[in-house]
């Protein structure tokens, strides 16, 4: 058909008098006209337009399995492309100064896995006070609930309930070190993800500009190409802006954190405030769960429900003003991103990859909005590049 085609197109040049005619065109023509006239193409119906969504479909559940089941792998990967992507503005400012790329790569590798060291080894103490005190903590908790259990006749309870049977503090206890074990278990997969994520970013920060000029080349026409430069560095600035400012506003709320939780008399001040800059890189839910967990700390400890749930207040307060007031005074309009959308990535990703994937929804989201805003949006405007 291709040849077809290609022959018709010569005789309408020759016809036109765009060449001039030899034996060769004669020949040509009349081929030409006993070819037999080209095929239209056929309108698909609705049951072709169904079969072609429903293959992608199809295609679309194996890439979301093969996500899930290799987790283990692209958890870290993903987080170190993440990590690395929004190191992208130091790594630039390096390798200005002069210094190599391999030594930029481990230079910024190793502050990361610097700061992650410091963060385990400042929140060990309480972490280990809290597991020490954990069955004082479960008997406490009991009493000071057990009041308001008792006025929910429909469930049953009473002191009795916790004396004997499944929910006795000895059952409890049992169940603390089933959960201990679990997560015992589950500590070599993790190791085996942190070697992963940090080798990952080594390599990743090293060969950046390499990868840079592959994923360029591999497009053919020079608006392509334009087009990927575009996108790459308004993905590396988004996330590198973003959390640049993110964190360091989101430290200030886990200082102001570690202050409430002091003077709310709160065990483990420390790890409240770092709880709180954790949960907050994950919009709605971060702050939901944590405002709960500070109200049930701060009833668990008070006996007044009113001075109880103070903490809880002052923190959603704080909270509430930063990221209305402070954040959005900072960022500008230039990241806003559709609340409900972010709400359903992170739903989802949390529900492919747990707790790191509710923290890599936010980042994902931006590395697609990024991408569709410089390539979707024809009205904006575009700079005058050098032909």
């Amino acid at each position: 058909m291709g040849i077809a085609n290609g022959i018709r197109k010569q005789a309408k040049k020759i016809a036109i008098g765009e060449r001039h005619t030899s034996a060769w065109a004669q020949s040509l023509k009349e081929a030409a006209e006993e070819l037999p006239p080209p095929l239209h193409r056929l309108e698909k119906d609705g049951l072709d337009v169904s079969m072609a969504w429903a293959i992608i479909g199809i295609f679309g559940i194996l890439f979301l399995a093969a996500v899930y089941l290799m987790s283990l792998i692209l958890i870290p990967i993903t987080l170190a492309v993440v990590v690395g992507m929004i190191l992208g503005m130091a790594a630039e400012k390096l390798s200005r100064m002069g210094v190599p790329r391999l030594a930029n790569a481990f230079i910024l590798s190793s502050s990361v896995a610097l700061v992650i060291f410091l963060l385990i080894n400042s929140l060990a103490d309480p972490l280990m006070t809290l597991a020490n005190e954990g069955p004082a903590f479960a008997e406490r908790t009991i009493n000071r609930v057990m009041p308001y259990l008792e006025r929910i006749r429909w469930l049953h309870i009473t002191p009795a309930t916790f004396e004997s049977g499944s929910m006795s503090i000895g059952a409890l206890l049992e169940n603390t070190g089933n959960v201990l074990h679990v997560v015992t278990s589950s500590l070599t997969p993790a190791l085996v993800q942190g070697m992963i994520f940090f080798a990952a970013l080594l390599f990743f920060l090293a060969g950046r500009v390499n990868l840079r000029k592959t994923i360029i080349m591999t497009f053919r026409t020079r608006t392509q190409r334009l087009a990927a430069i575009r996108v790459i560095n308004a993905v590396e600035q988004v996330l590198g802006f973003y959390f640049a400012t993110a964190s360091l506003i989101y430290v200030g709320l886990g200082v102001v954190m570690t202050v409430i939780a002091y003077a709310g008399g709160l065990s483990a001040p420390v790890l409240w405030g770092f709880f709180a800059f954790l949960s907050s890189f994950i919009p709605y839910l971060g702050i939901t769960m944590m405002t709960l967990a500070v109200a049930v700390a701060g009833i668990l400890t008070h006996d007044g429900l009113l001075i109880g749930l103070m903490p809880a207040a002052a923190f959603f307060t704080v909270h509430l003003l930063m990221e209305n007031l402070i954040f959005p005074a900072v960022m500008g309009r230039r990241l806003e991103i559709n609340p409900f959308v972010v709400f359903l990535a992170i739903l989802f990703w949390t529900w492919m990859w747990g707790a790191v994937g509710a923290m890599l929804a936010l980042p994902l989201s931006l590395i697609v909005m990024t991408i569709i805003d410089e390539l979707l949006i024809e009205e904006k405007t575009q700079p005058q590049l050098p032909k």
